[in-house]
């Protein structure tokens, strides 16, 4: 997969040029997304991953999930048609249990999921009124917050209320990931 990431890289800019080294890749993208795996509920028969970009989180969790011989379905939500292709190829070559879905998930209505997870994609104000608003069900949500994470949490906390557990990064210190249920 990393190999297949800095390939496509130099055409598509899939990734920031500050994380195209290997190592960097393998921390700050690899290893930060498989962390998120401790909230996911092993019995589920759903995750999403919105925004889901070069397949972070979306790609590594099903590959953890596949060598673990677990059977949780991911959908990718894509809206961009290259980044889409270029997924599409990875589920192929690795040859995974993805699903990908190229739309604008603000577009869609009615949707049911078990776990929603984002990374980099939405401020979590955004995140809480979309699950909100297009989510008739839906176990838990999963993001990943960064160096302004604490302020932004405590900001949406006067708007919105919802049970949370947190995690410290294992990869950037200052950032965490919030396990987020019943808004």
């Amino acid at each position: 997969f990393i190999d297949y990431v800095l390939q496509k890289n130099k055409l598509l800019n899939i990734i920031g040029k500050s994380t195209e080294n290997r190592k960097i890749l393998r921390e700050r993208h690899i290893i930060d997304c498989a962390q998120a795996i401790e909230f996911i509920d092993l019995n589920s028969n759903y995750v999403y991953d919105l925004g889901s970009g070069a397949g972070f989180p979306g790609i590594i969790l099903a590959i953890m999930l596949k060598n673990s011989g677990n059977t949780v379905k991911m959908k990718l939500f894509e809206k961009s048609y290259h980044k889409s292709v270029f997924l599409r190829d990875v589920v192929r070559k690795l040859n995974l249990d993805i699903e990908i879905i190229q739309k604008d998930i603000f577009q869609i209505e009615e949707l049911n999921s078990d776990t929603i997870i984002a990374r980099a994609f939405k401020p979590m104000p955004v995140m809480l009124k979309l699950v909100e608003e297009k989510f008739n069900e839906y176990k838990n949500l999963i993001l990943f917050m960064g160096k302004n994470g604490k302020k932004v949490l405590e900001e949406s906390k006067k708007n919105w209320k919802f049970q949370y557990e947190e995690k410290k990064s294992l990869t950037n210190e200052g950032s965490f990931l919030i396990n987020i249920k019943n808004i």
